[in-house]
């Protein structure tokens, strides 16, 4: 009799360890007997852009709160978010993304930094599951790889209207630029507005910086003895408050330009009374309401932050409208499109529908061209006002004007 009680055990085990150790890949699961399907969120927590990486996730995390199942072959699937921390560097990049495949999701939402994004791509690549970026504007995050897609303009666009903004409204010659070497991002689009600028007929004198680096007397004090009507200066959330400061404290007068990682209001906390002259191009403003869907979007993410503390204190402290949000909520709806427009969970049939997929988003209609890019031609151009502490929104402008 013992013996056989300690065969039935045996056996129960077995069972219960096949059951646990159930593969299954990214073609949805179940729950429950509920259908799921993950959406991966890759996205830094942690890091130099880890503030711009919370209120993107934000964005897509409303998105789902709204759109939190998804019709794929007349079935119902809830969808669930599966979230890493990419932490903002390149080889920790790549691990975050690894266990995101591991984790069966059908496509990858991300990154914020165009730098975390290229190092990720090839295994999202080997692994054919689809990612859409949402605000890394580096051309080489979908060079060479069907596998990646995304729904902000890129670097050469950004690069341009902004040497046509210090051009026009600026009316400048000279301009210094001043990048972080080895960031994709920050010398990316240094290199485009300094080759827009020159075109223009204008002249350009450079400087880099290590990541890590705090002081920048020595690059600022070449820009005083420049003749430098402008400085450019794309760079990491942490870094562009200690550049403003320290430019400012040394008699720097004249306006600085960035591109979208300055849309970030802890830039504004950081910097304080010597963030004056500071202008920058993002994907999107909160008071344009010639969108209507835009307008109800801004009326609803303000409702849903302030109703939880944790999501203002991801969002820099206010309720205010990042740009990035908005691209994340964009790109959580074009996922939920593409899977319904597969017909199926699996990575590749996301992948396959993903270019033909179009949507009516916040941030402006969005389609795909060859590369995967989305097919986006405006600029919104803002400034910060010092005394109410706030982005200020100045125009919009595309490289015609």
């Amino acid at each position: 009799m013992k013996k056989f009680l300690a065969l039935v055990m045996v056996l129960a085990m077995v069972l219960a360890i096949g059951a646990g150790c159930g593969g299954g890949d990214n073609g949805g699961g179940s729950n429950g007997g509920d259908k799921v399907v993950k959406i991966g969120v890759f996205e830094p927590a942690s890091g130099e852009n880890g503030a711009g990486g919370k209120q993107e996730v934000l964005g897509i995390r409303y998105a789902n709160s709204l759109t939190p199942t998804v019709e794929i072959a007349g079935e119902t699937y809830t969808v669930e978010l599966v979230e890493v921390d990419n932490q903002s560097v390149t080889d920790k990049a790549v691990t975050a993304a690894q266990s995101l495949t591991s984790a069966g999701v059908s496509v990858v939402l991300g990154s914020y930094g165009s730098g975390v994004s290229i190092a990720a791509g090839d295994t999202f690549k080997t692994a054919q599951i689809p990612a859409i970026g949402v605000s890394c504007t580096n051309p080489q995050v979908t060079q060479g790889n069907d596998f990646y897609f995304r729904v902000c303009f890129l670097d050469p666009f950004q690069g341009t209207v902004m040497a046509n903004f210090a051009k026009d409204e600026m009316q400048a010659d000279n301009a210094f630029v001043i990048t972080q070497l080895g960031d994709d991002y920050s010398t990316g689009l240094g290199a485009y507005f300094k080759q827009a600028f020159t075109d223009l007929g204008g002249t350009v004198e450079e400087a880099q910086f290590q990541t890590g680096d705090v002081d920048f007397n020595a690059i600022l004090t070449n820009v005083l003895n420049s003749d430098a009507d402008v400085i450019f200066a794309p760079s990491s959330i942490q870094t562009a408050p200690l550049l403003i400061q320290q430019a400012r404290q040394m008699g720097i007068t004249m306006p600085i330009l960035a591109g979208d990682t300055w849309e970030n209001e802890s830039i504004i906390k950081n910097a304080g009374e010597y963030a004056t002259d500071v202008y920058l191009s993002t994907f999107f403003d909160e008071n344009d309401t010639a969108n209507p869907a835009a307008a109800e979007f801004v009326t609803g993410f303000k409702a849903w932050l302030n109703a939880d503390q944790q999501n203002l204190t991801n969002n820099g402290g206010s309720d205010g409208v990042a740009a990035v949000s908005a691209l994340g909520f964009d790109a959580y709806n074009v996922a939920i499109a593409a899977l319904q427009a597969a017909a199926s969970p699996a990575g590749t049939d996301v992948q396959a529908a993903l270019p033909g997929v179009t949507a009516d988003g916040v941030t402006g209609s969005v389609s795909f061209d060859e590369n995967g890019d989305a097919n986006k031609d405006m600029a919104y151009i803002k400034t910060i006002d010092v005394e109410n502490g706030v982005f200020q929104f100045l125009k919009t402008q595309t490289i015609a004007q």
